[in-house]
């Protein structure tokens, strides 16, 4: 299924047209690009904003609309015909609050990020967990230089020991879900079939090979080794990358 024909089975599902569509999201000078791409005059819509605010309201992961498979999933699960091992994304958020210069950034929630066996296994259940921030926009270009989206930004909350030093357990995380591969080293939020981890991962060249392997990094090396794992491991899932961490210091 390509991107306009799950546009276009979003919006009669939900009822909606371009128009109202834009006006939902509250972004009426978009109205003329849904138009556009539901009639089929583009066949991939530009990463935009308002087209990311557009798939959080019709309950679908942007990218979506520019993968093929990705689509099928998540038509498939919409249906309620996903299948065990097809991944699927975090329910659609509320779009971000625009007015008077105000943005709100919700919770990830980590059952969200499962197929129909339900919640991640995490290397620790977070000690109670952070619901929403309400920031302005000031703060947000202040302290967060670089996102692929607003409506991507999400906050998980810090779980396990195994990234003692970086952050503490219940700690606040600004993770970006629009990223969803490792072309760069960093933090990121990703899961091995049912397991959720948050880890450094670094792109190593493969020693008798051309393609390289993902080095899995813990900050506490001491009791958490780290070890290597396939980028083409199927049951791999990049689900989004830590942009941002405030660690928590008890006095």
């Amino acid at each position: 299924m390509d991107g306009v024909t799950l546009f276009n089975k979003l919006l009669a599902k939900r009822g909606q047209n371009p128009t109202s569509l834009a006006a939902a999201i509250k972004r009426p000078t978009a109205q003329s690009g849904f138009d556009r791409f539901k009639k089929g005059d583009i066949k991939q819509p530009r990463r935009t904003e308002s087209f990311d605010l557009a798939a959080r309201y019709l309950g679908v992961d942007a990218l979506a609309f520019y993968d093929e498979d990705l689509a099928e999933r998540e038509w498939a699960r919409i249906e309620g015909n996903a299948t065990e091992d097809a991944p699927t994304s975090a329910p659609p958020a509320p779009a971000p609050h625009a007015d008077a210069g105000e943005v709100v950034i919700v919770q990830y929630e980590v059952s969200g990020g499962m197929d129909t066996r339900g919640k991640l296994l995490l290397e620790a259940e977070p000690p109670g967990v952070i619901k929403s921030w309400k920031v302005d926009r000031e703060w947000l270009q202040l302290n967060v230089r670089s996102y692929t989206s607003l409506a991507n930004l999400c906050i998980v909350t810090g779980f396990g020991p195994s990234m003692k030093g970086m952050f503490n357990p219940g700690d606040p995380l600004l993770m970006d879900r629009g990223v969803n591969r490792v072309d760069h080293e960093g933090v990121y939020f990703f899961r091995v079939g049912d397991e959720g981890y948050i880890k450094i991962l670094q792109r190593v060249p493969e020693f008798n090979g051309p393609g390289f392997v993902l080095r899995v990094i813990s900050k506490n090396k001491d009791d958490f080794p780290p070890y290597d794992i396939s980028p083409m491991n199927p049951h791999l899932h990049i689900i989004g990358k830590i942009l941002t961490v405030w660690k928590s210091e008890q006095y």
